[in-house]
């Protein structure tokens, strides 16, 4: 006799699972998994905890849609016209600033042998500025004898002779980084002027036209594949998500409209939202989409999947960094905030849960939740921030600019050597009022793990005068990176990503909370949206961000394989103005109504006329013919019936 297990029998997925009685956590669990693997192509390692930049997607399209060609076709160059009558014209920023306009501009240039030698020229220089200090004298004589010397072929008469006189005599005394500084400047006036303006009259700007084009259009969440949800924000979930056009990865921070309204957080999430448009670093997140579904407003930004700095401050074996891994890191970081200042904009909220890591080991600054713009020549006042980190003059509440973001580094600074913060130890449970207290009071205690480099520029950075403080005597970022601290790093080799991290996060390691560890939001109650809200999504839901979306079609290779033209550089139909765009393609019922519903709606209305009591001219008999020949084939069989009947 065979004994009955309590067990269920069910098939997942094709295949048979036998399923024991097990805990409510364990059900969820597995209905979790199995729910995320509705949308077909997910990786094994998100199910599991990580979300890994590589594995989305498979075959040869790496996530991207079997429709993606047709998502970003390019319209006929005759739909651009709007576009070439209010773009900006200028040569800034169409071919510095936008990755894709200064690609065709490139590619324009390459069609003309005079303009191709300027731009290998400013490709050179390019080169020259990042190479190390020992070989710029080796590296400065090259380019001299390449560009600036009259008998050679690739010489660009460009630059004037005075110019090249004084370049060559900078170069036998001390060859510095900014040494073809004023060169460049006299290619890139060239440029700007005629060579350009014939570039707004070719094929090459019509075609960026196009891209403008598709990056104007509308964009909602049909945009992306929603997956795994990562964490939880201050008005609703963080998730990962995916562009279907492309198979790119990014973080889609939800904001519940609800929750927003409740909280009146308008102002600060538009405010968030407006900086991070507007900030363009690669070490600072940055926002590719803006868009609103019926329930909330949504932050597609980039993704980061190696953890946060607190996290590998606290977590990694023991407290605290090697003084070279905290070195690269406040490098970046100083980076980062050179960029912010730049936009006049001050963070104020530095600390290491603020610091995440990509899957190769660099950083960019997130949740500029407490940042603000500053208005130009004024100063202003808030006392905002986290406990430990706020800077005197905000706990004093006195007017400010860009000081709190240098004291914020030199906490951080501290905290990555020494393993705790620099006002409060590890663990220690201590009231507000005390560590504000030693903010404003007490000097920081140093231990055996610091350097001198170090510990000078934590002083220096904690200084609790302003105007004292490093880098706020009124360099800002470059006085910081004159300090000794510093001495080892050469910044443009890292702004050029030239540089190796010195830790690259294992990309089997659980780097985010398991789905049911992270806490749900409450069903927000008693608030209404109205027309005064609709006011606000609009500004807030302006679709792409131009540059993160053309890097995008850069890295995911679309460019490369839609930026096609005619054989022999000549014009493709979408470019032709004289040749018809190609009529919309109709979809498979839209071809069926027009071949069958369409004669039938006709036959039927002639029918109507034949069941009316006959005439002299035609007979019953006539009738019954012309409808068995002509139109019965076309009936269903109700109306067939019903004319047998009649």
């Amino acid at each position: 006799m065979s004994v009955r297990k309590n067990t269920k029998r069910r098939k997942v997925h094709g295949r048979m699972v036998q399923r024991r009685r097990c805990s409510h956590r364990e059900r969820l669990e597995e209905r979790r998994k199995r729910e995320l693997l509705v949308e077909g192509s997910f990786p094994r390692a998100v199910c599991e905890g990580r979300v890994q930049k590589e594995k989305w997607g498979g075959g040869k399209r790496k996530g991207k849609s079997k429709k993606w060609k047709e998502i970003l076709k390019f319209p006929h160059i005759s739909q651009c016209e709007d576009l070439r009558r209010t773009i900006e014209r200028d040569y800034c920023s169409i071919c510095e600033k936008q990755p894709i306009g200064r690609l065709l501009f490139r590619q324009f240039c390459e069609t003309q042998p005079e303009l191709e030698c300027c731009i290998r020229f400013l490709d050179s220089v390019a080169e020259y500025e990042i190479a190390p200090d020992e070989k710029l004298g080796e590296k400065g004589k090259e380019i001299m004898m390449k560009y600036l010397t009259p008998e050679s072929p690739a010489y660009v008469p460009e630059v004037s002779q005075e110019l090249i006189q004084q370049t060559e005599e900078k170069l036998q005394n001390s060859p510095c980084k900014e040494l073809f500084s004023p060169c460049t400047k006299s290619v890139l006036d060239h440029l700007s002027g005629e060579p350009f303006q014939e570039y707004l009259n070719s094929m090459y700007f019509d075609r960026f036209l196009q891209w403008k084009w598709l990056e104007r259009q509308p964009v909602t969440k049909n945009t992306f594949r929603q997956y795994r949800v990562l964490g939880k924000g201050g008005f609703g979930e963080v998730c990962a998500c995916q562009v279907r056009a492309t198979g790119k990865m990014y973080a889609c921070k939800r904001l519940e409209k609800k929750r927003i309204k409740k909280r009146k957080g308008e102002s600060m999430a538009l405010n968030e939202k407006q900086i991070l448009e507007k900030v363009n670093s690669q070490f600072v997140v940055n926002l590719a989409y803006a868009y609103e579904t019926k329930d909330a407003l949504c932050l597609v930004l980039t993704i980061m999947n190696g953890g946060d700095l607190k996290f590998h401050i606290y977590n990694m074996g023991n407290p605290g960094f090697e003084e070279e891994r905290a070195l690269f890191y406040a490098a970046e970081i100083l980076c980062g905030l050179e960029d912010l200042h730049r936009e006049n904009t001050v963070y104020r909220d530095l600390k290491p849960e603020n610091i995440l890591l990509d899957d190769y080991g660099h950083i960019r600054i997130s949740d500029l939740g407490l940042a603000v713009k500053i208005p130009e020549g004024e100063s202003i006042r808030g006392r905002v921030g986290t406990v430990g980190y706020m800077a005197p003059e905000v706990l004093n509440n006195q007017r400010y600019t860009l000081s709190p973001d240098y004291w914020g580094l030199g906490c951080l600074i501290y905290e990555m050597i020494a393993g705790q913060s620099p006002f409060r130890g590890r663990k220690e449970k201590v009231k507000r009022e005390e560590v504000d207290r030693r903010v404003l009071e007490t000097e920081e205690v140093y231990s055996h793990k610091f350097s001198e480099e170090a510990k000078s520029i934590c002083k220096m950075l904690l200084t609790k005068d302003v105007k004292q403080r490093l880098g706020c005597q009124g360099e800002g970022a470059a006085e910081v990176k004159r300090h000794p601290f510093f001495k080892s790093m050469n910044f443009k080799r890292l702004e050029a990503g030239m540089l190796d991290p010195p830790f690259v996060p294992d990309p089997r390691a659980v780097y985010c909370k398991d789905v049911l560890d992270i806490e749900q939001f409450s069903t927000v109650k008693g608030v209404n949206l109205d027309q005064t809200d609709d006011d606000f999504y609009s500004k807030f839901s302006t679709g792409s961000v131009s540059i993160p979306w053309q890097n995008e079609m850069i890295e995911t290779e679309c460019f490369k394989e839609l930026n096609v033209f005619g054989p022999n550089g000549t014009i493709s139909p979408d470019l032709n103005k004289s040749y018809p765009p190609e009529p919309p393609k109709k979809g498979l019922l839209q071809r069926i109504f027009k071949r069958q519903v369409r004669p039938f709606m006709t036959k039927t209305r002639k029918l109507c006329l034949l069941l009316q009591p006959c005439s002299g001219d035609i007979s019953a008999r006539r009738k019954a013919v012309h409808l068995r020949k002509g139109w019965l084939p076309h009936l269903p069989p109700y109306l067939k019936l019903f004319i047998y009947l009649v």
